[in-house]
């Protein structure tokens, strides 16, 4: 029996667009909460939701907007991402998903890829000010009409909106999207209610890669809606279920399992926090008597950790995903028993494959929950090949390939990197996988050397091609080492140029702003050389060993 797996094919696929999908959960469940954000004490029925969606898509329309362009969404958790999210769908926009971690650099470079006629922002979160940072990047907004900007640094950019008490000049309000729709800009939107495809490109999202600067992965409304629509299945959603969302809504995990998930189900979705809060998060679930929880590893260790974990009523809980990074047995038992999530489950997949390919189920045993990663999911097929492409035999170790509905267009405006991953159909995830007799799945390594922190999938070939951006810095390899909370931190090897005198503070500060926090390498090396292959060729093994030897990591070691 060799490693080649098909999903089942019950139920059938949805054959709607996202704005479809929200109509019908409209008629069906009008006046069931739809979304319900803590912070900004705000609640919306799925009535609300639909015609707040239906009147901002007309408003994007009567900008100038039109189907295909491309709109980006820049701001942390809030009711406003959501109801873009749907108003973009209806209106056929794409919408394109910027981490509200990002600093200029990857802001810019977001921007120019996939050229965004039009940018959604909130005013700021904690230090990040995100009107200044715009304004920075393009300085012509404070001299332009609202809606005409002519950026030198951002050419395709023509519109700001932003979302706040005060707007700056050249700013346009989103607050008054849905006054300056006209009664055809509104019948456009109905209009393409019926003519828009579910084939339709409708999300951008950037994933990075080994060999250089991050990937805009294009999903289209077939792959997020069905994929958000099995997950929801896998964990037995209903409309009496309350889903907490404490993960980002810019990544799949937030706006494809979280908002599409519930959408397809008529289950609420709560956002307890604009960022992820453990006290927070616990409360939400108290308060909204919340019976879904979804979170990375290191989001339940987080709350399992509150000094007053044993104060929250958590018994409302039944279900939940936890996903984007191994999870040790011992927390498992601990989310199960102490957190009533008898019937959580582990999901894996990945950004191009809309994400989830294989989930585990609410079945299964405890050890299958922390040992696998479950079985594939309907209307997927899956394989593992050995170095030679072809399909090794059951429990043997190769590369996990992933083909069906799930999988992506292809990345935005990049057919060369397009070509590298997918092949005749079939996604090539990097991923080292075996596969059992029973159809379980289990991760045994990676290809490429993605380091994965705290859920956050980083690569490092990005964080050194900033790094080259330095003068003073030659050469420079990044790679993960092993770390108690996070899992796995960053750390760089750096050669300077001749004459230069650089400290570790010295590289953190010229981070600091341009690239994501969580990109910034926490432990920094300057060297005289790097470990090679005969032929040339970094040995990031040895210095990661080398690491762990210096740092005294070598107990923290994972399988």
């Amino acid at each position: 029996m060799d490693s080649h797996v098909v999903g089942v094919k019950e139920p059938p696929l949805i054959e709607q667009t996202i704005g479809q999908a929200l109509t019908e959960a409209a008629r069906k469940f009008e006046s069931l909460e739809a979304v319900v954000s803590v912070h900004q004490v705000v609640r919306l029925t799925y009535g609300e939701l639909n015609d707040q969606a239906e009147a901002i898509g007309a408003g994007l329309l009567s900008l100038g907007l039109e189907p295909g362009d491309r709109i980006g969404i820049w701001a942390p958790n809030c009711v406003e991402w959501t109801i873009v999210q749907f108003a973009t769908a209806k209106a056929g926009l794409i919408l394109v998903n910027i981490n509200p971690a990002y600093r200029l650099f990857e802001l810019d470079y977001a921007l120019s890829k996939v050229a965004c006629r039009a940018l959604i922002l909130a005013e700021s979160f904690k230090t990040s000010r995100y009107f200044e940072m715009i304004q920075k990047l393009a300085p012509e907004t404070v001299s332009s009409e609202p809606g005409r900007l002519k950026s030198e640094k951002l050419p395709h950019l023509e519109m700001v909106i932003g979302f706040a008490d005060s707007i700056p000049d050249g700013f346009i309000d989103f607050s008054s999207l849905e006054g300056r729709a006209s009664q055809t800009d509104k019948d456009k939107i109905s209009e393409l209610e019926q003519s828009l495809s579910p084939f339709d490109p409708i999300n951008i999202q950037f994933t990075s890669g080994t060999t250089g600067s991050p990937k805009g992965a294009t999903l289209t409304h077939h792959n997020i809606l069905n994929n958000a629509f099995f997950v929801g299945e896998a964990i037995r959603l209903t409309p009496d279920d309350r889903v907490a969302i404490p993960v980002p809504l810019y990544h799949c995990f937030g706006m494809v399992m979280g908002n599409l998930g519930a959408l397809t189900h008529g289950a609420t979705v709560v956002y307890p926090s604009p960022v992820f809060e453990p006290a927070s998060t616990l409360q939400a679930v108290q308060d909204e008597r919340c019976t879904a929880l979804y979170g990375v590893p290191t989001m339940f260790v987080a709350e399992l950790a509150l000094e007053d974990f044993a104060g929250y009523d958590l018994s409302s809980l039944r279900t939940g995903i936890m996903a984007g990074a191994p999870c040790p047995i011992d927390i498992m038992k601990r989310v199960i028993g102490d957190m009533n999530m008898s019937e959580v489950t582990i999901a894996y997949g990945m950004t191009e494959t809309s994400p989830v390919s294989f989930q585990s189920s609410v079945n299964d045993s405890l050890e299958r929950r922390v040992t696998t990663i479950g079985q594939v999911l309907p209307h997927v097929e899956v394989k593992i090949v050995g170095e030679d492409g072809n399909t090794v035999p059951c429990g043997e170790t190769g590369e996990l390939c992933t083909r069906g509905y799930s999988v992506m267009t292809g990345y935005w405006n990049d057919d060369e990197k397009t070509r590298d991953c997918l092949v005749d159909g079939w996604i090539l995830t990097g991923d080292l996988a075996t596969i059992d007799e029973q159809g379980y799945g289990n991760i045994v390594g990676r290809l490429k050397d993605m380091v994965i922190r705290g859920g956050e999938n980083l690569y490092p070939r990005e964080i050194e091609e900033f790094l080259y951006t330095h003068d003073e810095i030659t050469e420079v390899s990044v790679f993960g080492v092993p770390d108690d909370k996070f899992g796995e931190e960053l750390c760089a090897w750096i050669q300077q140029a001749e004459g230069a005198d650089l400290t570790a503070d010295d590289v953190r500060a010229f981070c600091d702003g341009q690239i994501a926090h969580f990109k910034v390498p926490r432990y920094i090396r300057f060297v005289d050389e790097f470990p090679m292959t005969v032929t040339g060729k970094i040995q990031k093994f040895q210095m990661r060993d080398t690491m762990i030897e210096e740092l005294g990591l070598a107990d923290r070691e994972t399988a």
